[in-house]
């Protein structure tokens, strides 16, 4: 009789559950907002979230009521809960961002494009009815835009948005915490223009609780004058911030203060507001796309013992143009990115829509420090139109399962509307990624 070591079937049993085909679910949520990309914007933070066994999620319908859907989680059935609350959806800038605190409550933001802030939470923990509009600190709260929610290590909220107009706005930063059940004011003024310009970011939290935030400068309201990644950290829940060095930022940070993480010139199609991600020793990798050699790709930017480098996926054929206000309609999405480490090397995955894939969700993967080429796989069937990743990070954060917001949406260019039927809101569940 032939024995096999157990060495053998182990080694045996990794390799049939690494070469296992991905595997997704479609859950059903409900009929959304589908004239412009409002609901898929990839600045919401957060589209969808989870805190303990619930998941929450908000949308738009088709008469810009503003609906949060609960379900528990491993439950295919979600509760909608319509408020009283609407937005102009009309406006692709004025998204839905919601989190779920330390105490489990609720908070909600919406509809904003450089007017007051809109903000309320749940009237009772894990609830999705949402008590009155009030406002946070009463603080430059005249003129908000993208308004964004972080998770801290402790339980608290980051708060972060833009005040003033595109090309001459300051970031501001506010802090929610649990046992006050109060906001405060961090900074007015984290990153400055200057007047001359503004930064368009996007951050993360780590498992140790650093704050990671990274920038590119816009010069105008044109998207062309986008140029530049700057980055910045904090380790201490906001209040300071340094380089990656170690060394402290004067605050606020400007153009020449600012730590750079890449340069990259003007007129180089770079793109504004991607996503940002970790890895378990708090190297930050940043996801975003800009045309390098006359063609248009997706690029990775990451720190690794103490320098800055930079990756080319490379994976696409086709470049385009980039230019001018708005929202625009993009032949690609801009990326949301994830890390999923293990002994070696740690793979990164990049979720988009791409048109030379027929607009359908994708996901990309690389398995750092190899010479493979980035693999791409097809999440839908379907094309989902102009959509952009969102996906819950605390859940993948916490259990490593990947849940993405998805929608089909039409956005035409320059703030543009369609004409389009409502569109089922729907939560992809994916599984068994690929390395």
């Amino acid at each position: 009789m032939l024995k096999t070591s157990p060495t053998i079937c182990l080694s045996l049993l990794f390799f049939i559950a690494s070469c296992s085909p991905i595997r997704t679910k479609d859950i059903k949520v409900g009929e959304g907002w589908a004239n412009n990309s409002v609901n898929t914007t990839i600045f919401r933070k957060n589209a969808i979230t989870s805190a303990g066994e619930y998941q929450f999620l908000g949308y738009y319908d088709n008469n810009e009521h503003m609906i949060i859907a609960k379900r528990k989680l491993n439950s295919s059935n979600f509760d909608l809960s319509s408020s009283d609350f609407t937005g102009n959806a009309k406006d692709a800038h004025n998204s839905i961002s919601l989190a779920v605190d330390g105490n489990k409550q609720l908070h909600v933001s919406w509809d904003h494009h450089d007017n007051p802030l809109n903000y309320a939470v749940g009237d009772s923990i894990l609830s999705p009815q949402l008590g009155d509009k009030t406002r946070m600190t009463g603080k430059d709260e005249n003129k908000v835009s993208y308004p964004q929610f972080y998770n801290l290590k402790n339980g608290n909220l980051l708060f972060l948005f833009r005040s003033g107009q595109s090309g001459e706005g300051k970031l501001v930063s506010k802090l929610y915490n649990i046992e006050t059940q109060n906001w405060t004011d961090l900074h007015e003024n984290l990153i400055d223009g200057e007047g001359e310009r503004n930064a368009y970011w996007q951050a993360s939290v780590d498992t140790k609780g650093t704050i990671h935030l990274s920038w590119v400068w816009r010069e105008s309201w044109d998207v062309s004058t986008n140029h530049d990644m700057a980055y910045a950290r904090s380790k201490d829940g906001g209040k300071t911030w340094e380089k990656s060095t170690g060394e402290k930022y004067s605050l606020p940070v400007t153009a020449e203060t600012a730590e750079y993480a890449w340069r990259i010139p003007q007129k180089s199609g770079l793109i504004n507001q991607t996503a940002m991600t970790t890895d378990t020793n708090g190297n930050p990798f940043i996801a975003t796309y800009w045309t390098e050699n006359n063609k248009t790709d997706y690029q990775i930017i990451y720190l690794e013992d103490g320098k800055w480098k930079h990756e080319n996926t490379n994976f696409r054929n086709t470049s385009f143009q980039l230019g001018g206000g708005g929202t625009k309609k993009i032949p690609i999405s801009r990326p949301d990115i994830l890390l999923k480490e293990t002994k070696n090397d740690p793979t990164i995955y990049l979720l988009f829509r791409d048109q030379e894939r027929e607009n359908k969700v994708s996901l990309a993967y690389h398995q750092l420090h190899t010479n493979k080429p980035w693999g791409v796989i097809d999440l839908t069937k379907e094309s989902v139109g102009e959509w952009e990743p969102n996906y819950d990070l605390q859940l993948w954060g916490k259990e490593g399962k990947l849940h993405v917001f998805v929608q089909k949406v039409t956005q035409l260019d320059g703030e543009g509307l369609a004409t389009a039927p409502p569109t089922e809101v729907r939560i992809l569940e994916v599984s068994n990624l690929p390395r």
